[in-house]
């Protein structure tokens, strides 16, 4: 009895103290959010007369490293990139250097968010290791500021860079050489500073570089410039535009495609794209027309019997001459498709694509009519490079059209017909819509171009303007808008880019600070100010 009732409390006293171990245990600590710490560095940071191959980072704590071959900036850059280790979680991260090292010149080694502490991930911002293979330390530093030339929203991990003006400096110096002092905005600063700069001219150059040879390169590359030379020390801070250079025009060879179609690849601008189309020295009539959603246009022809052709091309001061062999293709067939939503807005046209290029147009064959039968006027226009046959028709407020084309209504150049086609919109009422005036203020020139996008930049309605300071957007689908002012400077009607070699800058965007909301029944009246 006495060993049962000593086993019993024995039992109680273990309970109580597990009881007591739950009701005490620790469930956590304070996260982790200090940066480590650089305990010692050798050779040491800001060492002169500098002549060692290998360098090594002390920390306080267990340190890794991420993305560094993306964050990591060496100013100036080195034509063999160093070894840095390692890439596992350590307290040294070590640097061999593989380079020869320039006589007399001060390197940083910008880290950006690459050194983190092991644990939680705290990055080590912007750690600098700087170091002169000289006897002094170059200290002077030029910043300023990225912007985007056309785009609200700037571009992240933009090189900028400094080309030394010397005897050996030319402007093709952006396409063939690396720059003397280079940094990087990373993926969230659109600022940028250089630091440890010698004293001199130089070009101020800020780059999008797509595959990091610090190198520009027209077709991937995006650049901004300083069009005057920078002479250090200087205290201004400098606005660098980024814009996409519009490429020299010029063609690949045409492909054969589809029957009697080529197809034609190109770089820049085909507005002024002429093409001759031959079999011997006899020409044959074509028809050109875009190639949807790629840098390519079609050249169309009648059937013709020959083994080769051959294909003139001529645009501006590029002319280009080709020969090819004609053969048997899969023939493509005419279809249509509607080219605007079943929903049709009080501003849009309603459109067809035709697969094929169309020559002839019977409108007595064509009969457009409202949800009660009745017939509406109509008339057409033909865009034969994008091959969409438009309606104008007077739009009402929720009525239902009905677009009905009889056979016969429309011929291709190859004198095929449209079968029976139907097509059905509606409109909505004018109270869906708002309308948006926008008063100008403190315009420096005209003409001016006003539009409004959506966040990604996309134009959704556009107005020009040579002296009107109010401009209207009438029957807006209601929307945030953001609003931009386009100096057209030499009144084309369209924005244009810049080019580096001519020392062009591009054409002048200006944004309203703020997105507009446009609801539906509203009248907005916006003021902008474009001198802020």
């Amino acid at each position: 009895m006495l060993k049962n009732k000593i086993r019993t409390i024995f039992i109680l006293l273990a309970l109580t103290v597990i009881s007591c171990a739950k009701r005490g245990s620790i469930s956590g600590g304070l996260k982790d959010t200090i940066a480590p710490v650089l305990k010692a560095s050798f050779p040491k940071n800001l060492s002169v007369n500098f002549k060692a191959k290998e360098i090594n980072l002390t920390f306080d704590e267990y340190v890794k490293l991420k993305n560094v071959a993306k964050q990591l900036i060496i100013s100036p850059p080195m034509k063999y990139n160093p070894e840095v280790s390692p890439m596992t979680p350590s307290k040294m991260i070590t640097i061999k250097i593989k380079d020869t090292l320039q006589e007399n010149t001060t390197y940083s080694f910008n880290f950006g968010q690459s050194i983190e502490d092991n644990n939680e991930g705290n990055p080590y911002n912007q750690f600098q290791y700087v170091f002169s293979t000289g006897s002094y330390i170059d200290s002077l530093k030029v910043g300023g500021t990225i912007k985007d030339a056309l785009n609200k929203k700037e571009d992240s991990f933009v090189s900028v860079m400094l080309y030394e003006v010397n005897n050996k400096f030319t402007d093709s110096a952006v396409y063939k050489s690396v720059p003397r002092y280079i940094t990087n905005t990373l993926d969230s600063l659109k600022t940028f500073k250089i630091e440890n700069v010698k004293a001199g001219k130089y070009l101020l150059v800020a780059m999008k570089d797509a595959n990091s040879n610090n190198k520009f390169n027209p077709k991937d590359d995006k650049i901004g410039f300083r069009k005057q030379l920078v002479t250090i020390p200087n205290d201004s801070l400098f606005e660098l535009k980024l814009f996409k250079e519009v490429l020299a025009f010029k063609t690949n060879k045409p492909v054969p495609t589809t029957g009697n179609k080529l197809l034609l690849g190109y770089e820049g601008d085909p507005k002024n794209l002429k093409v001759v189309l031959k079999k011997g020295n006899e020409i044959i009539p074509t028809i050109v027309t875009k190639f949807p959603a790629k840098d390519s246009i079609q050249v169309w022809y009648r059937p013709i019997k020959s083994d080769s052709l051959s294909l003139a091309i001529a645009n501006g001061n590029y002319n280009k001459s080709y020969t090819f062999k004609k053969t048997e293709q899969k023939k493509d067939t005419l279809s249509f498709s509607p080219k605007t939503s079943l929903g049709l807005s009080k501003l849009d046209q309603f459109s067809i694509y035709s697969s094929r290029p169309l020559v002839k147009f019977d409108e007595s064959r064509i009969k457009v009519t409202d949800k009660d039968s009745v017939n509406v006027k109509f008339s057409t226009s033909y865009d034969v490079y994008t091959q969409e046959l438009k309606f104008d028709i007077p739009k009402e407020p929720l009525q239902r059209y009905k677009f009905h084309l009889l056979p016969g209504a429309l011929t291709d150049y190859i004198d095929q017909k449209n079968d029976t086609l139907s097509y059905k919109v509606t409109t909505k009422n004018t109270t869906d819509y708002g309308n948006l005036r926008v008063n100008l203020s403190n315009v420096k020139q005209f003409p001016v171009i006003v539009q409004l996008t959506n966040e990604k930049g996309d134009v959704l309605a556009s107005e020009y303007s040579d002296k009107a300071t109010s401009v209207d957007f009438m029957f807006l689908e209601p929307a945030k808008f953001t609003l931009r002012v386009i100096y057209d400077a030499n009144g084309n009607k369209e924005w244009d880019s810049g080019n580096f070699l001519e020392r062009k800058q591009p054409e002048e965007v200006v944004y309203f600070p703020k997105e507009i909301d446009v609801r539906s029944n509203w009248d907005v009246d916006q003021t902008f100010d474009l001198s802020k």
